[in-house]
């Protein structure tokens, strides 16, 4: 099979050829057919992703394609079926672990899916529906379940209820389409007269320019009544987290899903004690999370999806900040 591996942060991809892998027990052999992009593959193949990351790694964790061989005790009926691949194939379902992190695709020491062929656990896979295209699929493992816990892994959005989404990457507008699919009212952040223009035709209420609006937690705050909203996907991490806990309601909740602007800095704890905001980190999902977001029927917004040899491009395309919703590249036909 070819794969791309790691080649130094500030090289391209290196394209190789292997010996096909061989599903073990309880394993099937997924032939990949499409793969999708997110912020921490960019930060993989720079290089950021922490000290014990390999250097020669098979990057990306979000893909999909068809079973073609079974191990032993997998039924042979499932040879052809469309499936997802689980973001941490061996997180079926259940609280999260570090063993489960570690087993996380793309990332640190396990290969991921920027490769023709890959092994994983049978219970490790969705099937997809028939309609769906494979970009479709390889577009929920990481950032639509990521969305769908951040809004129904906690206590969960209700009807009527405001939820305020940062930027149109690919977890606000999966998290943007879930809210308004359950009746919720949405408002976004964003910096584009364009990109502002898109999340209003997927049905946000209120778009607010972060950059004519540096106080957008307190906008987001009064167009929600004052009070403030009841939930924010906090996607920035360090540089957006206090305006996240300006914008929430007392007794509202704050899912931290991402590090845009950093790993570390001051946060305003006194908000999240004297307004008792519930701040919940998410990390992805669980594979029984991955079946429940896909059975949503929520149909992933497509960017751009470039050839298995534009690799490279993909990731440049990602970087610049001009995508709307996932990026993709075509594996296999």
């Amino acid at each position: 099979m070819r794969a791309f591996r790691l080649n130094g942060a500030a090289e391209p991809l290196k394209l190789v050829t292997e010996t096909d892998p061989q599903p073990g027990k309880g394993e099937v052999l997924v032939d990949l057919k499409a793969a999708t992009l997110n912020y921490r593959d960019l930060i993989v193949k720079e290089g950021r992703y922490g000290g014990d990351q390999r250097d020669d790694l098979i990057p990306l964790s979000d893909g999909a394609g068809i079973i073609s061989a079974v191990g032993q005790g997998v039924s042979a009926d499932r040879v052809g079926e469309r499936v997802a691949i689980g973001f941490m194939p061996k997180w079926t379902e259940g609280p999260f672990t570090a063993a489960k992190q570690a087993d996380a695709l793309g990332g640190g020491y396990v290969d991921g899916v920027l490769a023709e062929k890959i092994v994983v656990p049978a219970t490790g896979v969705v099937t997809l529906p028939d309609d769906w295209s494979f970009s479709e699929g390889a577009a929920y493992p990481c950032a639509g379940v990521t969305a769908w816990n951040c809004l129904f892994g906690g206590r969960g959005v209700r009807p009527g209820e405001t939820v305020l989404v940062e930027g149109t990457g690919g977890v606000s507008t999966f998290a943007l389409q879930f809210a308004k699919s359950v009746g919720a009212r949405v408002i976004a952040t964003s910096s584009s007269p364009e990109k502002a223009a898109r999340v209003r035709e997927l049905g946000a209420e209120e778009v607010i320019d972060y950059v004519k609006t540096p106080d957008w937690g307190s906008r987001a705050a009064e167009i929600a009544g004052g009070e403030g909203v009841d939930h924010v996907v906090e996607v920035g991490g360090s540089g957006t987290i206090n305006q996240a806990l300006e914008a929430v309601r007392p007794g509202g909740e704050v899912a931290l899903v991402g590090v845009l602007t950093g790993f570390g800095g001051e946060v305003n704890t006194g908000a999240i004690l004297m307004k008792a905001i519930y701040v919940r980190g998410v990390y992805v999902g669980s594979v029984a999370d991955l079946s429940e977001a896909i059975r949503s029927g929520i149909r992933p917004i497509i960017d751009k999806v470039f050839s298995f040899e534009q690799a490279d491009a993909a990731f440049e395309r990602l970087k610049s900040g001009a995508h709307r919703g996932k990026v993709g590249i075509e594996i296999g036909q």
